[in-house]
């Protein structure tokens, strides 16, 4: 089984407000609440995997107050090509985890089949409300190697399907020498998510979002667990570079 590094890359930063971040009306909604927009790298000495790609550029000009640096740069800075990236998993598809695919040539990507079905099944053309969050430029020319459930991508890399956030989102643990690392991805956007039981607004499942609280709990076990877009885990790790920290 191989022994992975892992690091976090944040390629955006903005500042939204707490009652977009999470479900329910507060006193305290109206906040401002810094988010952070994360891919991560996964390097052992047999393989390169990427998990999520990002926002394309064009569509991160659209996000009002966007700090954006585009994901392959920041791969750059540790020194990897994205050519030889061997895996891309994707944890789901909306816009800005899934924008930049086209930047991994021949790379093999790893979705859920659950989540393809979603949106581009029977129901697709009725889900205007969540449309928004799909980058269509990236759906149409998207060719992934489908899984159901839990799978092993490489020995020491492993997916599962959570659910909860949209139809098929997976999150991936990883075996580093620190232990078990889980990287959340949308199942938990922030610790606060996980730490208080505390879903996000967007959700395709609330009954699923709370199961996706205690699959990500159980496969970390005492490892760690890395959330989607919390700031904080910049603060938290090592800096190696940049807008860049060593998770394990």
């Amino acid at each position: 089984m191989s022994v992975f590094e892992v690091y976090a890359l944040c390629y955006g930063r903005r500042t939204g407000y707490r009652g977009e971040h999470f479900l329910g009306y507060g006193e305290d909604s109206a906040q401002p609440h810094p988010t952070a927009y994360y891919v991560w790298l996964a390097v052992s000495p047999e393989h390169t995997v990427v998990v999520d790609a990002g926002i394309r550029a064009e569509r991160a000009r659209e996000v009002s107050g966007l700090d954006y640096v585009e994901p392959v740069r920041l791969l750059a800075a540790l020194g990897v090509d994205p050519a030889s990236v061997g895996h891309l998993v994707l944890t789901h598809l909306h816009y800005d985890h899934c924008g930049t695919v086209g930047d991994f040539p021949g790379v093999r990507i790893v979705l859920q089949q659950s989540e393809m079905d979603y949106w581009t099944g029977p129901w697709a053309k009725r889900i205007e409300r969540e449309r928004w969050l799909l980058d269509e430029a990236v759906l149409d020319h998207l060719r992934p190697d489908l899984v159901d459930g839990d799978a092993e991508v490489v020995p020491g890399l492993s997916v599962h399907l959570v659910g909860g956030h949209t139809a098929g989102m997976q999150v991936v643990r990883v075996e580093t020498a620190a232990g078990p690392v889980v990287l959340a991805s949308d199942a938990s956007h922030f610790h606060e998510n996980l730490e208080n039981d505390h879903p996000a607004p967007l959700l395709h499942s609330m009954t699923g979002v709370y199961g996706a609280f205690d699959r990500v709990r159980e496969l970390a076990g005492a490892g760690l667990v890395v959330p989607g877009h919390d700031p904080e885990v910049l603060a938290r790790y090592p800096p190696v570079a940049d807008r860049i920290v060593r998770i394990a």
